[in-house]
């Protein structure tokens, strides 16, 4: 039994088992029969992804945005926990698993809404689940999950694990369990603020606030309305941001100067958020930036906030920092169960002995 990290995010949903992951926009969409569909020969799996869960068929990520009539996309809590968990999470384990297996999950929430929706995510998650990735004869594999554990951490706490654990569950950042850091996750709903002290999570050091990478991509979005009289659809607009530039009806618009602008202006309500919520906490070692907008703000911040403030170096995609800390700590919690089932084991038979040695 292995365990695999699943981040459910408002942007992106993101999973991985050690050996692969993956990534799709949180996008659910109707499923619709494409009549022809050769163009979509040579796209990754992650481009196609046509699931059957329970009754219900559905596109997912990219497919959805550009083939479903009716897509489902959220910025609400409660909206993403009832209608978007179950569907996104479960196909996220269907295309990390084998065909029937048992696993173990673990899963963040932000700071601001774990007290309230750990135990539903744990309830959603947690048991048997059938999933059927669908060919495009509508028939493919099928795959049979059977969840045995679930666990809830708060959100950023997935960059803490990630930074303190190597691959094989073990601790390897000896400095980090001696210092007081705070850990800032930059969503795209969501920032949250984690204080830790000796890695013991401090209470009123920890919060979530709605400034997410959403409100950039919003206040872009309005200028681009304004300008070209489109209004364009906030998970349409990840590729411009990045590339700089947009074609709509023909005509480019160049977005890097507004880009620029809009940053800078939320790294600094970002930067100010720091410096409210830790005012008191001036012996903290360091400050962390992860989650999916780190990168992009990370120069706009770190000029605005007194101290040692690091981003978060990731191999590969920075989005992932989490959900791979959530898989080590997965292997951390099973190495540390299969110890002391080690430790029962030897008691055993050691108190038969002195037990007849007495007899």
């Amino acid at each position: 039994m292995r365990p695999i990290g699943i981040d459910v995010g408002f942007g992106f949903t993101k999973a991985t088992n050690g050996e692969e992951y993956v990534i799709f926009k949180s996008i659910i969409g109707e499923y619709t029969d494409i009549q022809f569909d050769f163009l979509l020969e040579d796209n990754q799996f992650e481009q196609n992804l046509q699931v059957k869960l329970g009754d219900n068929m559905f596109f997912l990520g990219e497919l959805a945005e550009k083939q479903s009539l009716v897509r489902q996309y959220t910025l609400d809590q409660d909206k993403l926990v009832s209608e978007f968990v179950k569907i996104l999470a479960i196909s996220c384990l269907g295309m990390l698993t084998e065909e029937v297996e048992t696993v173990n999950v673990v899963t963040g929430l932000p700071v601001g809404y774990y007290r309230r929706d750990a135990k539903k995510i744990q309830e959603i998650l947690q048991g048997f689940h059938k999933i059927e990735f669908l060919s495009k004869k509508g028939k493919g594999r099928e795959k049979r999950v059977n969840i045995a554990k679930v666990k809830v951490v708060p959100q950023p706490m997935g960059s803490v694990f990630n930074l303190l654990f190597d691959e094989q569950g073990r601790v390897t950042n000896k400095k980090l369990v001696s210092q007081k850091i705070g850990v800032v996750d930059i969503g795209f709903r969501t920032t949250d603020f984690v204080l830790l002290d000796h890695l013991r999570y401090v209470e009123r050091g920890s919060t979530t606030t709605d400034n997410g990478m959403s409100k950039c991509f919003s206040l872009i979005a309005n200028k681009l309305r304004q300008k070209a009289g489109v209004s364009i659809e906030l998970y349409r607009l990840y590729e411009a941001i990045f590339s700089g530039s947009i074609k709509i009806k023909g005509k480019e618009y160049n977005i890097l100067n507004l880009k620029e602008r809009v940053y800078s202006h939320f790294a600094s309500q970002i930067a100010n958020d720091i410096n409210r919520v830790w005012e008191t906490d001036w012996d903290i070692d360091l400050i962390v930036l992860t989650g999916g907008g780190a990168k992009e703000l990370f120069n706009y911040i770190k000029p605005l906030v007194e101290g040692n403030i690091i981003l978060v170096e990731s191999k590969s995609d920075p989005r992932l920092n989490n959900v791979m800390g959530y898989l080590k700590y997965g292997i951390y919690d099973l190495n540390k169960l299969k110890k002391e089932s080690a430790v029962v084991g030897t008691k055993g038979p050691k108190g038969e002995e002195e037990k007849k040695e007495q007899d």
